[in-house]
């Protein structure tokens, strides 16, 4: 008996926790459409997020709103309306959060500010969540922590440097200013691999239209002409009639290695490995890589010297915000050779994959103790450089998509009127 009351117990014991809400999983937040009469009876209306109706009447009593109307705004009928949250978003909130700072706003009201104001209802979610957990006594880079894939290592980092220091305004303008930069030069090297990649698309659908609907309908003509076939038209018409009988199992082929790539690169280290060192050894994609890597490394540097990081701790963010592996790897190694004493423009120059005017820069600011400025002087020419390279490239390859298409349809042309040149030849 003394047993069995003992198990009862325990049980309404869970089933009391069971019922008991969590408080480390609050309420979601939802957005709430509102009319009402202000302080001076003119009609008003707007909208705001709280986890409850009650909690969305009682907010707008505060602000001397009589609420007449409050409801759950619909969601949309296709989706949920949210959108990813970018590095452009994350850009623009730092910009905006230093300007309210630098005016003398309070934190938490300009997490509330921003929050409200950004159109991207995912980061009015996220801020808000934030702008919750600051006020319950959490620091901003504890809260930032919280969420790793929209603020990484290196942003918060700098946000608890600027909370020890007592200028956050101004770390934030950094991390604005840096989220900027490093977004422009990604900008520039996707430019700069789409010429290649739209030139080969381009060329392979002209191709395989051609292939499945205009060859077909020259050999149904020159069956009927009783003669010898060129060879270079006998060949483009085999490849015609191969791609149209087993075009399905080249499309499963393709899917299956584009699968197999995608699937390698996602779980195996040496496969990125791999990749990015072929990448850096492309004749006109490498030095342009090259170029980002190191304008980006030099620039995240900087900015995490300038604003007090000590430099062991600013090499570890670095080394995932270079873009590449190859640079990673180099960094990590820096990092430790580094710890244990070792200057810094001696690390870079063991690590062999640096120019050696950013290791003059680098050993010439070590020496004069402006580090961070020769860093960022580093980073503007290597930024200025990598424009310019994808500048040259965009020329460069305007008329070599004309060169390449105009190719391949003009030997499919050719192939397909030789015999006719060679039948007026014998007329």
């Amino acid at each position: 008996m003394v047993a069995t009351t003992a198990q009862q117990q325990k049980q309404k014991q869970k089933q009391k926790q069971r019922q008991k809400p969590q408080k480390n999983e609050p309420e979601r937040a939802a957005v709430f459409l509102w009319e009402g009469i202000d302080r001076r009876g003119a009609r008003v209306k707007g909208d705001l997020r709280a986890s409850s109706l009650a909690l969305a009447r009682a907010d707008l009593r505060r602000q001397g709103v009589s609420p007449t109307k409050v409801r759950k705004k619909p969601q949309p009928l296709f989706g949920s309306g949210k959108r990813k949250i970018t590095a452009a978003d994350i850009s623009v909130f730092s910009r905006q959060l230093a300007t309210m700072m630098a005016a003398g706003v309070p934190l938490v009201q300009s997490f509330d500010i921003v929050g409200r104001g950004h159109d991207n209802p995912s980061m009015q979610e996220l801020l808000l969540t934030i702008k919750g957990d600051i006020e319950s006594g959490t620091s901003m880079a504890a809260a930032l922590r919280k969420f790793p894939l929209q603020f990484d290592d290196l942003v918060c980092n700098l946000v608890a440097a600027g909370e020890q220091a007592g200028v956050l305004d101004v770390l934030l303008d950094k991390i604005a200013t840096y989220k900027e930069k490093t977004e422009s030069i990604k900008g520039k090297i996707k430019k700069a691999m789409f010429y290649p990649a739209a030139v080969i698309l381009v060329a392979i659908i002209v191709t395989v239209v051609i292939m499945l609907f205009v060859i077909p309908q020259f050999k149904d003509l020159f069956s009927s002409f009783g003669a010898d076939l060129p060879a270079f038209t006998l060949l483009v018409i085999a490849m015609s009639d191969f791609l149209r009988d087993y075009w399905w199992l080249i499309a499963a082929g393709i899917a299956a290695l584009v699968y197999a790539m995608i699937y390698a690169f996602k779980r195996s280290k040496a496969f990125r490995d791999a990749v990015d060192r072929t990448a850096l050894r492309l004749p006109v994609i490498g030095p342009i890589l090259h170029k980002a890597a190191v304008a980006r490394y030099a620039r995240t540097l900087s900015t995490m010297f300038a604003a007090g990081v000590p430099l062991v701790d600013a090499l570890d963010s670095v080394s995932g915000a270079t873009g590449s592996v190859v640079y990673a790897n180099a960094v990590s190694k820096m990092r430790d050779e580094v710890a244990t004493g070792q200057s810094l423009q001696l690390a870079m120059r063991q690590a062999n994959v640096f120019p050696h005017m950013v290791i003059q820069m680098t050993a010439i600011g070590e020496e004069s103790g402006a580090l961070d400025a020769m860093l960022g002087k580093a980073a503007d020419f290597y930024e200025e450089q990598v424009d310019n390279a994808v500048d040259a490239l965009s020329s460069l390859l305007e008329p070599l998509i004309m060169v390449v298409i105009g190719g391949l349809v003009g030997s499919l042309v050719v192939a397909m009127y030789l015999p006719i040149f060679k039948l007026a030849a014998v007329v």
